[in-house]
């Protein structure tokens, strides 16, 4: 006997159907998996037999049980300082009251489930995100599964279930390390070093934002693709009045971007001036006066000053 079996899923917002695999046990019995469903707005599933030119189909109609609005609505999670994770969300429209949720993540889709180790709670007690401290060995391939379901004891709650998140899309760096800016005369060069990253990814996917304002005059802000040594020249003409710095990364693929880094001031105040300065994430110093001027430190600027004769 020749046996065909098919099987699909189809969920709201879905282009066409997810074929599932087909796995056989031991004992005949066959399933059938769908890694990467998303069930939390429901499904109809379907299985499909082909038994010596006979046709069958067993349909099944899947419903999120639970009042409706009463699920979590807005989760998100990013990766940062290298080995953390956080994830937020927000109580749904329609959750009562005495609503408590509970997440839950897998590293791979056959994996170990794992409980949220660590809630953030709000002012009422109700979970509202979670910290994770204990994050895998990093892969560039790897995929976060999240379930994200509640209890109440005046009605049950709606899951909410989401697509894998692809994990290197989901790290908020740090801001861009030891910026410098020095001048040679012609231009203000600004340097920067990439930021230390969770996976082993080429530095061109980093997408760099500069906001570089000038004392009365709004500027648009810079962008720049990554590179193992970055550079960004500003002509002295465009220094002759008091000019800030600040920067900030991303993935070029990930909407997620580092916190702004401090602000750094430069210009040209007296002449000639070849005077370098570097931040280093405390105050600001000058380490080279390179045309017989001083440099005063102050809490938030390095200014060139003639020095006495």
């Amino acid at each position: 006997m020749h046996v065909f079996i098919t099987c699909f899923s189809s969920t709201p917002f879905e282009l066409g159907d997810l074929a599932g695999k087909l796995q056989v046990q031991e004992n005949n019995t066959y399933f059938c998996i769908f890694s990467s469903s998303v069930l939390h707005r429901g499904a109809i599933l379907s299985v499909n037999v082909i038994s010596n030119g006979d046709t069958f189909q067993e349909v099944l109609i899947f419903n999120n049980s639970g009042k409706e609005g009463s699920g979590a609505v807005s989760f998100s999670c990013f990766i940062y300082n290298i080995c953390f994770m956080n994830c937020s969300w927000l109580a749904g429209p329609a959750a009562p009251v005495d609503v408590q949720y509970h997440l839950y993540k897998w590293d791979t889709w056959d994996g170990e489930e794992v409980e949220c180790p660590h809630y953030l709670s709000s002012p009422t007690g109700m979970h509202v995100g979670c910290h994770f401290d204990k994050l895998s060995k990093p892969n560039r391939m790897d995929n976060y599964f999240f379930l994200l379901n509640g209890t109440s004891s005046e009605t049950a709650i709606q899951f909410l279930d989401f697509a894998p998140f692809t994990a290197y899309l989901n790290e908020k760096y740090n801001p861009p390390p030891n910026i410098t800016i020095s001048y040679n005369g012609s231009n203000h060069i600004i340097q920067w070093d990439n930021p230390k990253m969770r996976f082993d990814i080429n530095s061109h996917v980093l997408y760099y934002e500069l906001d570089l304002q000038k004392k009365g005059i709004s500027r648009d802000p810079v962008f720049q693709t990554g590179a193992d040594t970055n550079v960004y020249l500003v002509p002295s003409s465009d220094a002759t009045a008091e000019n800030t710095l600040r920067m900030r990364v991303k993935h070029l693929r990930s909407s997620i971007w580092s916190d702004w880094s401090e602000v750094l001031h430069f210009e040209i105040t007296c002449g000639v001036c070849l005077c370098e300065i570097t931040w280093v994430r405390s105050p600001v110093t000058c380490v080279r006066d390179l045309c017989g001027v001083t440099c005063v430190h102050s809490p938030v600027e390095v200014i060139c000053v003639k020095s006495p004769v």
